[in-house]
């Protein structure tokens, strides 16, 4: 049976008004009927042993269980040092995983300006990251854990590079944590994108996107894919990704594990979230 949660990260806007906090997120998404958090790397998280001794008490008393820790990574450096550096503060990362008890991981990849994220870019870093990649999870094997890296970023963000990544590290805990609207951002089809990966996922990230074609410009708040296509964060339902018929694909391919709502729109995050998580249970409920 999946399990049905969110992401810290979906009501991160509310720290400018002081309310955020991982022990409120947690809070928050046990009143509002989730089951788990995926925590999101951010300053306020205290990783010392008492911190997280403390999250997992507090996660614990609420029934909510800490399933997924996400944070950036930027392995493709052209200092050697500086990329061997990274490598070892997401060591550190995923020994602030163990500590949380939690079996799944995600981390980043590559960051490069969207001139520099073309194909020939792409296979010649191809090389690096499934290399470090394959490091990674090697290290959080003896964890238990399954690391991923989610279609994100724009570099590693098209499907087909995320299964190239995979295929190439050939580790049974590397996967993917497909988010489902992501590739909306590289102006492909979330269905077809969807069903393409789900073999290789560990971990969903479920998210809404309104869209607008090239030349369409709605102004302020959109953003542009590389063919110049616009998008927006969307309330998880109220987008124009087909969530019901997705969600129905998850479901039909036999997955049961974790549906994380992430949130990143323009209206208030308690009600985007509220909404979203009721509909993200009807959809699957119905599927």
């Amino acid at each position: 049976m999946a399990k049905i949660g969110m992401s810290t990260y979906s009501l991160s806007r509310l720290r400018k008004t002081g309310e955020f906090s991982f022990p409120f997120a947690i809070d928050w998404i046990a009143d509002n009927g989730g089951e788990f958090v995926e925590f999101s790397d951010a300053e306020e998280f205290d990783k010392s042993d008492a911190g997280i001794e403390a999250l997992r008490r507090h996660a614990g008393r609420r029934g909510i269980e800490i399933a997924d820790f996400i944070f950036p990574a930027r392995f493709v450096q052209d200092d050697p040092a500086e990329r061997r550096a990274e490598v070892e503060r997401v060591k550190k990362q995923i020994d602030v995983a163990r500590k949380l008890g939690v079996r799944f991981v995600r981390h980043d990849v590559a960051h490069r300006p969207a001139e520099e994220c073309g194909t020939e870019q792409f296979d010649r870093d191809l090389p690096l990251i499934v290399e470090t990649c394959r490091e990674i999870a090697d290290y959080a094997a003896p964890f238990g854990i399954a690391t991923s890296i989610e279609n994100h970023g724009l570099h590693v963000q098209a499907g087909e590079r995320v299964r190239r990544v995979i295929l190439g590290v050939n580790r049974p805990n590397f996967r993917t944590t497909i988010d489902v609207g992501n590739f909306v951002c590289v102006d492909e089809e979330p269905i077809a994108a969807v069903q393409k990966n789900l073999p290789y996922a560990s971990f969903i990230h479920v998210k809404d996107f309104h869209r607008k074609r090239a030349g369409d410009d709605p102004g302020e708040g959109w953003r542009q894919s590389p063919a110049g296509n616009y998008w927006r964060a969307a309330i998880a339902g109220h987008g124009d990704i087909r969530l019901k018929e997705i969600l129905q694909l998850i479901k039909k391919s036999g997955y049961d594990g974790h549906l994380s709502l992430e949130f990143e729109g323009l209206e208030d995050p308690r009600l985007a979230c509220r909404i979203g998580l009721q509909n993200i249970r009807r959809y699957w409920n119905e599927a």
